[in-house]
């Protein structure tokens, strides 16, 4: 995928996509302002909307773990959330509680009949909706370790998944990591780096300094020079697909941006209409 690259003009914000695989990302963000890159790190981050467990009813639980350490491993599972724009989150559902439209119910039910430790895992949580179940990296993949039972005892709870966003808990986020960098050669000075001895040996330079020069020390220092060029590896948990992670929250962006412009307008035809109707008037 290295070279491929996104944008119509020159002067408009360009997308080269460095490596793509299954969970992660990278690619270099060009033409554009810091906050503006730094705005779609965040967005990744916090504002992408995935599938969650979000609440826990427990049935029986004889376990040596208490109810609130389990629904919390619970709620941190992975879930593929591919069609999550298919729910509705449920402060916009017309339903008292849950329903098909805004959630996803899961249930757990496992007894331990055997002498030594029985493991129980993401693989035996059962979905009423295939499209919403944990993430798994394939057949051979064990599942992520829930609680551990001995002989005699149960664990037997029913889940609810529903739709959010990491701003509200970090188990919604999409992305387990996002890699963010400019100005690898630290040419405009926004790093004064602490060392012992020497800078290039304690500081070695990133794969991305092989995609910018490093200015001349002795010409004069530009102190209104500012970053156009951004480094992003983005990592996600499995949830959704790397490249529609990216594709989300650039569209969360636009959206957010529309609505603050159609705000100022409607604020600024309202101002003129004030202004016209506290005009003289002339008869």
């Amino acid at each position: 995928m290295d070279g491929d690259a996104f944008g119509n003009e020159q002067s408009d914000p360009q997308i080269r996509i460095r490596h793509l695989d299954k969970t992660s990302v990278n690619f270099v963000l060009s033409n554009t302002h810091l906050s503006v890159a730094n705005s779609l790190r965040r967005t990744m981050i916090a504002e992408v909307p995935t599938m969650a467990i979000d609440l826990v009813e427990f049935i029986e639980n004889t376990s040596v773990l208490a109810d609130e350490f389990i629904a919390h491993r619970l709620g941190m599972i992975p879930l593929v959330s591919h069609n999550v724009d298919q729910f509705k989150y449920s402060r916009d559902c017309i339903c008292a509680g849950h329903c098909k439209d805004c959630s996803v119910e899961f249930n757990l039910h496992v007894k331990c009949t055997e002498e030594g430790t029985r493991v129980v895992t993401s693989h035996e949580l059962i979905s009423n909706n295939k499209s919403v179940v944990p993430v798994t990296e394939g057949d051979d993949d064990p599942g992520i370790i829930i609680l551990k039972l001995r002989k005699g005892q149960e664990i037997n709870v029913h889940c609810i998944v529903k739709k959010g966003v990491a701003k509200e808990h970090a188990k919604w986020s999409p992305c387990a990591a996002v890699g963010f960098e400019y100005d690898p050669h630290n040419n405009l000075r926004h790093l004064n780096y602490w060392f012992e001895k020497s800078i290039e040996n304690e500081w070695p330079l990133s794969r991305n300094a092989e995609e910018e020069q490093k200015t001349d020390p002795d010409v004069p220092f530009d102190y209104k020079a500012e970053p156009t060029t951004f480094y992003f590896n983005v990592e996600t948990v499995g949830s959704l697909k790397p490249q529609n992670v990216v594709i989300m929250a650039t569209r969360i962006l636009q959206e957010k941006l529309g609505t603050l412009l159609l705000a100022l307008e409607e604020d600024q035809n309202q101002d003129s209409m004030a202004n016209a109707d506290d005009g003289d008037n002339w008869y």
